[in-house]
């Protein structure tokens, strides 16, 4: 069990480490994500800051994940629409207070969301100034890549680095597997364009269809077993963190953990897969 400075070891799991995001679980209590996660065999998992009080809480996290024995890979700043007032509506004050807790809690990385293309004071800052908090914290921040959004058959992008090029500009980065499908990007192409640079993975499926449907690994049309092997035969030294949308699950308890013990060991296998086969 890890001791009380931080929420776990990551280091102690296989590399890279499958973890389960908590944005499954967005309005339920961080308590009963990591209690349901490690029922179903995680070792690890992603915590997203929500209005939940429990997810704000560094000491309370480290606390849970003594509690179920997990480890805990990553922290996502409160950077969607439903927690654009939570720590505040400054994004650069909702990654310093998110920089805190995960230093706090031990947490390794974490992961933001990159700025509108209005937001230029951010975007300098994101690539000016952020260094320095990473090395003072020891702490790493990754930008992930977004995808543009459809609106009557055209898309519009809303961040400045939806283009993959814009991103050079950028320290650390998450990929995000379903925002790069609905950017048309390839996900190979993509991991090894971030290059090193890469410091965290959101791992979904998607329908196909044009728009961020996160699912299940095997519901949707993504290769993600030969991503998945791309990866695991790279240099890639982070986690490989869940992040699905199991909204049709819910309420349905059999259904649910089937599917979260599915999509675990079907990560698991594909990684293994090709860590035995580059021995």
């Amino acid at each position: 069990m890890a001791g009380p400075g931080a929420a776990g070891s990551i280091g102690a799991m296989a590399s890279p480490p499958v973890l389960f995001s908590s944005a499954a679980f967005f309005a339920r209590p961080l308590s009963w994500t990591f209690r349901l996660a490690a029922e179903c065999g995680y070792r690890g998992v992603e915590v997203m800051v929500t209005k939940d009080a429990e997810s704000q809480d560094p000491a309370l996290i480290r606390a849970l994940a003594d509690e179920f024995e997990l480890s805990v890979g990553a922290l996502h700043a409160p950077c969607l629409l439903l927690t654009r007032k939570v720590w505040g509506t400054d994004p650069i004050e909702k990654i310093d207070r998110s920089v805190e807790a995960a230093a706090d809690a031990g947490i390794p990385v974490v992961v933001v969301h990159p700025p509108y293309r209005w937001q230029r004071p951010f975007r300098r800052w994101l690539v000016d100034d952020l260094p320095s908090v990473e090395e003072r914290t020891g702490v790493a921040v990754a930008v992930e890549n977004m995808f543009p959004v459809r609106v009557a058959g055209r898309d519009l992008t809303f961040h400045s680095n939806q283009d993959l090029d814009v991103l050079e500009g950028m320290h650390h980065l998450a990929l995000d597997t379903s925002h790069a499908a609905v950017a048309r990007h390839d996900l190979i192409e993509v991991r090894q364009l971030f290059g090193d640079r890469l410091r965290h993975v959101h791992l979904s499926d998607n329908a196909g269809k044009g728009w961020d449907s996160h699912l299940p690994p095997g519901q949707g049309v993504l290769d993600l077993d030969g991503f998945l092997e791309d990866l695991a035969e790279s240099d890639y030294e982070g986690a490989v963190s869940l992040e699905v949308d199991l909204r049709p699950a819910l309420g349905h308890d059999e259904r649910l953990a089937a599917v979260m013990v599915d999509m675990r060991e079907r990560t698991e296998r594909a990684l293994e897969s090709a860590r035995r086969a580059a021995r």
